[in-house]
C-alpha cells in the first residue's frame, strides 16, 4: 500500500486543483447507463461498463495536463453504504470489496498520468445514510460515526490518500463522518449542500455547519467544499463575510439554478450555461480566499470544468 499524499495533501497549498463534474448525471443522460438508487458503484461489477467509467475520469485527467492543475480522482462509490448497499443486494463484504476495485481503478490511472506539474489525489467518496436533497431522518454525531466508519475503515486500508463526504445536508452527520475518520487517521474534506436561501436542508446555516463540526472533532477536515447548489444559492451568504470562509477550499456546484425539490422530480438534465456558471466561479474566488478545489456536480461534465479553468487562467 502507498499512500502518497496521506500526511500532506497538496491541495492545502496554493496550487489549484480540478476534480469531476456530476458522475452519476452524466453517466445517466449522456452515456444512457441506468444507475439503479443513482448508485455509480454498480459500473465496477459490470465488465461492460468499465471502459466507459476510466474514460470519464480521463477526461478530467487530460483537462488537468491541458491547464498544469492537480486532480483529485473521486471514487464512485458517493452510494456505497450499508443502506443503499442493501437496497442493491450489496452485503458488508461486498461492499468492502467494490470500495477496494474503486480505489484501485483510480491507483492505475494515477501511473498513467500523474507527473510534476498534475499531481493526482485519491479520494475515496461517501455520500449520506439517507437521500441527499432531505434531511428527515437524522443520527446523532456517535450514530453517524458508527454508520460511516466501515467505509471510512476500508478506505484507510487502501491508496486512497484521503475520504471526502459530499452533499452533507444535516451537521451531526457530517460530525460523525469527520470523528470516524480522524479515528481511522485519514484526512478529510467534508462537502456540505443548501438550498436556494444559502441554508442546510436541515435549515442550519453553513456558517454553523462549518464551525460546530470544527468544534466537535479538534478541526480534523483538512478542508470543507459547498457542492450540488448553485453558486446563486450561497453567493449572498458569502459575501457577508467572516474568517469562516477561509476553512472553504473546494467548491462543486451545480449547473442548474433549480431547487432540489425541482431537480429532484425533473425528467430532462438542465446543463445550464457552463460559461456563466464559470464566470460565478471567478466572482466566488473573490470572496472564498482559500479556493483551490472546483468541478462540478449535477448536470455538469467536462465543458463545465474546461471553461471554469479558463475562467480562473484568465
Amino acid at each position: 500500500m502507498t499512500t502518497r499524499y496521506r500526511d500532506h495533501l497538496p491541495q492545502l497549498g496554493d496550487r489549484r486543483f480540478i476534480t469531476d463534474g456530476g458522475l452519476e448525471t452524466t453517466l445517466i443522460y449522456h452515456a444512457g447507463i441506468d444507475l439503479p438508487c443513482f448508485a455509480a458503484f454498480v459500473l465496477l461489477d459490470r465488465p461492460e461498463h468499465e471502459a466507459i467509467l476510466r474514460e470519464y475520469f480521463e477526461r478530467y485527467l487530460q483537462i488537468g495536463r491541458a491547464h498544469g492543475t492537480g486532480v483529485v480522482l473521486e471514487s464512485a462509490t458517493w452510494r456505497a453504504n450499508p443502506d443503499w448497499g442493501a437496497k442493491l443486494g450489496y452485503d458488508a463484504t461486498a461492499l468492502a470489496d467494490v470500495q477496494r476495485r474503486a480505489i484501485e481503478a483510480l491507483v492505475d490511472l494515477r501511473a498513467r498520468y500523474e507527473a510534476p506539474s498534475t499531481p493526482i489525489v485519491i479520494s475515496g467518496n461517501l455520500g449520506p445514510r439517507g437521500d441527499g436533497y432531505r434531511a428527515d431522518a437524522r443520527m446523532r454525531p456517535d450514530e453517524a460515526r458508527t454508520y460511516h466508519a466501515p467505509q471510512i475503515d476500508t478506505f484507510a486500508g487502501t491508496d486512497a490518500d484521503m475520504i471526502a463526504a459530499f452533499t452533507m445536508n444535516y451537521i451531526d452527520e457530517a460530525i460523525g463522518i469527520a470523528m470516524a475518520a480522524k479515528s481511522a487517521g485519514m484526512p478529510a474534506a467534508i462537502a456540505f449542500t443548501v438550498e436556494t436561501d444559502g441554508r442546510l436542508p436541515s435549515g442550519e446555516s453553513l456558517h454553523s455547519a462549518i464551525m460546530r463540526t470544527d468544534e466537535a472533532t479538534d478541526a480534523h477536515p483538512a478542508y470543507y467544499m459547498i457542492n450540488c447548489a448553485h453558486p446563486s444559492h450561497f453567493r449572498e451568504v458569502l459575501d457577508r463575510g467572516g474568517a469562516w470562509r477561509e476553512r472553504i477550499r473546494g467548491l462543486r456546484a451545480n449547473a442548474s439554478k433549480r431547487s432540489h425539490a425541482e431537480l429532484d422530480t425533473a425528467t430532462e438534465l438542465d446543463i445550464g450555461d457552463p460559461q456563466e456558471l464559470a464566470r460565478d466561479y471567478r466572482a466566488l474566488a473573490d470572496v472564498l480566499p482559500r479556493l483551490n478545489v472546483v468541478g462540478g456536480c449535477c448536470g455538469t461534465d467536462h465543458r463545465h470544468v474546461e471553461a471554469i479553468c479558463r475562467a480562473l487562467d484568465a
